[in-house]
């Protein structure tokens, strides 16, 4: 987990106050004598991400931070937060999909959908629907530490009913205490206008922070922060999915990525081909392929007299280390062009900063490179395609970590790892890109002979009409809205003319009759 260093912190201030902070907690229960669950103290001796979590939300402030930490940890042990699983779950909760995860907003982080309508206030369910809460955070920060969460507040066909103001408290008592750093946007779907005194009632429990990280949005602007494909039907996006259970929805989360262990990733695992690659000359095309954010770049090989396309990045991450494009996804498809993707990192700061790129499906994958060190200012490609005949898939997942460093250590590919080895995860910066597959997507780069071809001539073109129709039935339903509001504004100008033609032939009568009003 990387985190965000305050000005006036060096790396190694920020490891004392992780350490002081740890034997300040100690001090509260020398023996840990049931005031906190053994795993928690486990984590809280070795995790230091656990810890400088806590202290950022408290502006490394120690003695701030060992109050939280302290709170935190006996909640967790009061409620038992580590014992509660699936099976010990009202299944009434689990089988509405009142929560759920699906999907990632524009700045890479997952979306926590809330639907305001399945849920009812009730003070005998308030305690299980506490405990439903907390298992879904806690299978998130277990599947993705150190990821952030945009909950998304659905408050669509709901009412004064559904809204249960003492499970909110919880909820933001939870990123506030409970989850520290957690949370990047609260976003606010449709608020109806009845329930505005709820919600200025729980803005006020809200820190700054908080307050800064909370968006009310409707149809028209929640594209803003989540692209089309990842917004439902209701929302005018383009995604179909529909919560059922049993079993839950899996397909957000990916295998998690370590430093080794079958099935997840290590540095030996990141694999490079043999042959280096030839020197290119790139004559960048400006079409772009509306579901993916590269557009493609025909690269010209000496020797070579097939164009080769890779795709090339045109959204961006800012991180404290490195800018990354792109900054959310590697888009590849089934074409020639389409298995190869390019990651350029550029060095922000003015140290040299060590990088490495790893994945989460090791054999299907070559990057190159897979590490290096940038010079201040300086830039770097890094190449990832498929091998052989593998296949992307939307489990596969990348990380690209990064870590400044000094000169004397920059050696050869043994120092570096070793470097790797040795270093904290305190002062790693850490950033995931997903894996997004295109199907049934013609490349930009072939000219179609037949502009009246069959679209639906094969899967491809199966697809191609699938997305079509979503498109004209989103673009359907906002011009739906429209004309909504248009006869709603026009309702609202027939009444007000109504009222001043009477108004105006009251007055026209009194002074035919030479009567005064007063």
């Amino acid at each position: 987990m990387a985190f965000e260093l305050n000005p006036s912190e060096t790396p190694e201030s920020l490891q004392n106050k992780i350490e002081e902070t740890r034997e300040r907690v100690r001090s509260y229960d020398p023996e840990y004598l049931g005031r906190y669950q053994p795993v928690d103290v486990q984590r809280l001796w070795e995790d230091d991400g656990f810890v400088a979590s806590y202290l950022e939300a408290k502006r490394h402030v120690v003695a701030d931070t060992v109050k939280m930490i302290d709170e935190s940890l006996q909640w967790r042990n009061d409620f038992s937060v580590n014992d509660i699983t699936e099976d010990n779950l009202q299944k009434s909760f689990l089988e509405a999909g009142m929560h759920y995860f699906r999907g990632y907003d524009k700045d890479g982080n997952k979306l926590f959908w809330f639907r305001l309508k399945l849920q009812a206030k009730d003070s005998r369910t308030l305690q299980e629907k506490k405990r439903y809460l907390a298992f879904w955070l806690e299978r998130f920060v277990r599947h993705e530490p150190g990821a952030l969460l945009t909950t998304v507040f659905d408050m669509s066909e709901s009412g004064l009913g559904n809204v249960d103001m003492e499970f909110l408290r919880f909820l933001i008592t939870c990123f506030q205490v409970y989850y520290p750093r957690l949370l990047a946007k609260i976003l606010i779907f449709e608020l109806p206008w009845i329930m505005n005194a709820a919600w200025k009632i729980v803005k006020s429990w809200l820190g700054p922070d908080a307050i800064d990280k909370l968006k009310f949005v409707t149809r028209h602007d929640v594209q803003t922060y989540i692209e089309l494909e990842q917004l439902p039907l209701h929302m005018g996006g383009m995604d179909v999915f529909e919560y059922s259970y049993p079993p839950l929805p899996e397909d957000d989360f990916q295998p998690p990525l370590s430093e080794s262990g079958q099935g997840e990733v290590g540095d030996a695992e990141v694999k490079e081909t043999d042959d280096p690659e030839p020197r290119l000359r790139k004559l960048c095309r400006h079409e772009c392929v509306s579901v993916c954010p590269y557009p493609p770049c025909v690269e010209e090989g000496d020797g070579d007299s097939r164009a080769r396309v890779t795709r090339r990045p045109t959204t961006t991450f800012t991180g404290s280390l490195l800018r990354l494009s792109p900054g959310r996804e590697l888009c590849f498809g089934q074409s020639e062009g389409d298995r190869r993707c390019v990651i350029l990192l550029e060095n922000i700061p003015k140290n040299l900063v060590a990088y490495k790129v790893r994945t989460t499906a090791p054999d299907n994958y070559r990057v190159k490179p897979s590490s290096g060190v940038l010079d201040p200012g300086s830039s770097v490609e890094i190449m990832v395609s498929l091998h052989g005949g593998s296949q992307a898939s939307p489990q596969d997942r990348f990380l690209v970590m990064a870590t400044e460093m000094e000169k004397a250590v920059a050696g050869d590919n043994q120092d570096l790892a070793q470097f790797w080895k040795d270093i904290p995860k305190t002062k790693v910066m850490e950033h995931r890109l997903q894996c997004k597959v295109l199907q049934g997507v013609k490349p930009a780069h072939i000219q179609t002979t037949n502009p009246h071809a069959d679209l639906t001539n094969g899967a491809g073109g199966q697809q191609d009409t699938h997305t079509m129709l979503l498109k004209l039935l989103a673009g359907s339903r906002r011009l739906e809205q429209k004309l909504d509001h248009c006869l709603w504004t026009e309702n609202v100008l027939i009444v007000m003319v109504t009222l001043l033609t009477a108004i105006l032939s009251c007055c026209l009568y009194t002074q035919h009759t030479g009567l005064g009003l007063f």
